[in-house]
């Protein structure tokens, strides 16, 4: 069951005001019902709506979607991108030329980390959330993801990255896509701080010129680095 909660818990949640909050209800532009004349919400839903907001955003957006993860979670300390993909979880060319392939193939390579030690299950959910929602971006750049944190196969969060060497079309939405990272997370929260921050990242277009130029994992490793220390001094 889905943890229902009324415009007040969410206005907490989200740190803005429980009027505005019905106001984006009124206007559609959060996911909610009314049960009894009241404006009911479930926070998994409101979990997968930011999810959805951080991974369509612009530099602006992602800036305000940022602020609000920080107020949910004022103490974080976060492990940088840099720390979960390592350099075994890096694979140059990737040599997948169908969804499928791509994502076992990412899957097994989550799996050279030691952090993850089902990939066929892992794979199976990530397969899942695409059939969802494809996470293909318009960039040329895949945040492949499971739904759900698959917390019974992962010691701790992971990150894997796989440069194709020619897009491939990845969705069903006709994007040609070159470029995949795969997050496993342990919890909703890192999952959403993971993927706000490589969402900022891939909007630096130096960064993903970076990587297509990558010849060898230590390089591509090399450009997360330096990006990563790019975003985290704006």
């Amino acid at each position: 069951m889905m943890e229902d909660l009324d415009a007040a818990r969410i206005a907490e949640y989200l740190h803005v005001t429980p009027d505005q909050v019905l106001k984006m209800a009124d206007r559609g532009r959060i996911p909610a019902r009314k049960v009894g004349g009241q404006w009911r919400f479930a926070k998994a839903e409101i979990h997968h709506w930011l999810e959805e907001r951080i991974g369509a955003s612009d530099p602006d957006e992602l800036d305000q979607v940022q602020k609000v993860l920080d107020r949910v979670s004022p103490t974080a300390v976060d492990r940088p991108i840099h720390e979960l993909c390592t350099v075994d979880a890096i694979e140059i060319p990737l040599n997948a030329r169908t969804r499928g392939s791509v994502i076992r193939s990412m899957c097994g390579l989550a799996a050279n980390s030691g952090m993850m030690w089902d990939a066929p299950a892992m794979a199976e959910a990530v397969q899942a959330r695409e059939q969802m929602h494809p996470t293909a971006l318009d960039c040329g750049v895949a945040l492949l993801h499971p739904r759900r944190p698959q917390t019974s196969i992962l010691a701790d969060s992971v990150i894997a990255l796989g440069l194709c060497p020619s897009a491939i079309p990845f969705s069903d939405r006709g994007q040609l896509t070159d470029v995949f990272f795969l997050i496993c997370s342990y919890d909703d929260r890192t999952h959403l701080r993971i993927l706000a921050k490589l969402s900022r990242m891939i909007v630096d277009d130096s960064f993903l010129a970076e990587l297509r130029s990558s010849t060898t994992p230590g390089e591509a490793w090399h450009a997360i680095h330096a990006c990563e220390e790019r975003v985290d001094e704006l």
